[in-house]
Formats: C-alpha cells, structure tokens, sequence
C-alpha cells in the first residue's frame, strides 16, 4: 500500500483502471441478477446514493488528513529554518575558533537540510540522513567544548544548538507522518463497491461514456490526496524550503 501511495501518478492510473473495471463488470455481469422491477430499482438507486454520499465523506475527510500533514510539513521547515539561523547568529557569543567551526558547520548542514528536502529517492534519504548525522555530531561538539566553563552567553549557543538538532527531528516526525494504510483501505473498498452498483444501475444505458466519469473522478481525488501526503512521492505538490533558501542567503 505505501509503495502504491508513494507514486500518486501510479495511484492515478490503477486507481482508474481498478474502478473503470468495477463499474463495467457491474453493468455486464452483476447486472444479470438485478431485479427488474420498478420498486426494486428505486431502491437500489436509494442504495447508491447513499453509498456515493459516504464516499464523498470520506474522501473529503481523508483529502483533510494529507492537508494537515502537509501544513505541518511546512510549519517544521519554517522552524527549523528559524533554529539555524538563530544559532547562527548566537555563534557569536562563542570563542573565536569554535564560533568560527559552527559557523561553517551550519552552512554545511543548511545546505544538506535543502537537498533534504529536494530529495526524492529512498537511498537518497539514506545518504543525506548519514551525512546529517554525522555533522549533528560535529556541531554538538563545538559548542559543547566552550560549555565546558558556562557562562550565559555560551548557555545560549547551547540552547540554540540544541533548537536546530530538535527542529530536524520534528521535521523528520512530520515527513513520516501519514494517513493509515486503513484509512486508504476503506476508502479504496468503497470506491469499488460504488462502482459495482454503479455498474448495475446504468447497465441499461445505451453509451458507456458514464461509465468513466466517476471512476476518473475517484481516481483523480485519490491522486491529489496520496501527492499531497507523500512528502517524497513524484508528483507535483511538494514542500520548498523556501526559508531555509532565505536564511542561505543571509549566510552568504
């Protein structure tokens, strides 16, 4: 399922078949069992209806969940950025030599923290989690050298320090937080069964172009919900580090 929702233009595209298959295996075989009479087709019609109804809910409700995901995505990239810039003023208060180590550590780690967010490919994730590990571990360093003997200034670059090594950690919370697996589920669940009652309610119809027009609908929904929860997926909706970008250029 997440390898499915991770690709929303592959969610697109079997999404569409799936549910264009549904409706036509609705109008072509299940249709065949139908009750013909006039009561029992204004029932069914009542059915679908309903059932369409909920649909719409949950689609809805889900369509909500990936864009709250994504402000928060938003909110932790603006947090972080504010950290290092913070911390990067703050270096100041330090020695000469480590103000001038975390200084060139920040620039390297705001650089690594944009590709962060550029990056779309699993091993790609890898390296710049390594990288970022590893220059956290760095920055810790200089600034835990001149604490040694603390004083109020050096307390700040501390505090600052540990806002940056936080904020990436919120920020790597908010990318692993996505809709459930269930909640997909059931939406995908009933999207197939509207579609199959779709299918045996217009199996009279002498066109079969309505037979593509709601399951383009779902399949289109269901591809701007995955493209705007998947932080790292190939669409077209993703977060720029628009403020980390600012605070590079104050560095510079």
């Amino acid at each position: 399922m997440s390898r499915l929702t991770d690709s929303p233009f592959l969610t697109l595209v079997v999404s569409f078949l799936t549910l264009w298959a549904c409706t036509w295996i609705g109008a072509r075989v299940l249709g065949r069992y139908a009750s013909e009479g006039k009561y029992a087709r204004e029932d069914f019609r009542t059915v679908l209806a309903a059932c369409l109804t909920l649909l719409g809910l949950i689609v809805g409700f889900s369509f909500s969940m990936a864009v709250n995901r994504y402000d928060l995505r938003q909110s932790a990239e603006s947090a972080e950025a504010e950290a290092i810039g913070t911390e990067y003023a703050r270096a100041d208060l330090l020695p000469p030599s480590e103000a001038e180590t975390t200084r060139q550590l920040l620039r390297s780690y705001l650089t690594e923290r944009i590709q962060f967010f550029g990056a779309r490919d699993k091993d790609r994730f890898r390296q710049l989690d390594e990288r970022t590990m590893h220059l956290q571990q760095q920055m810790w360093a200089a600034v835990r050298t001149p604490a040694v003997q603390p004083n109020q200034f050096t307390a700040l670059a501390v505090s600052g320090m540990n806002d940056v090594l936080s904020s990436q950690g919120n920020t790597q919370a908010a990318w692993w937080n996505r809709i459930p697996a269930e909640a997909w589920a059931l939406m995908g669940l009933i999207a197939i069964l509207c579609n199959l009652m779709l299918g045996v309610s217009a199996r009279h119809l002498e066109g079969r172009s309505s037979f593509f027009v709601l399951p383009l609908v779902m399949a289109i929904a269901f591809f701007l919900i995955a493209d705007i929860d998947s932080p790292a997926g190939g669409g077209v909706i993703h977060v720029t580090p628009q403020n980390l970008l600012d605070v590079g250029k104050l560095m510079r």
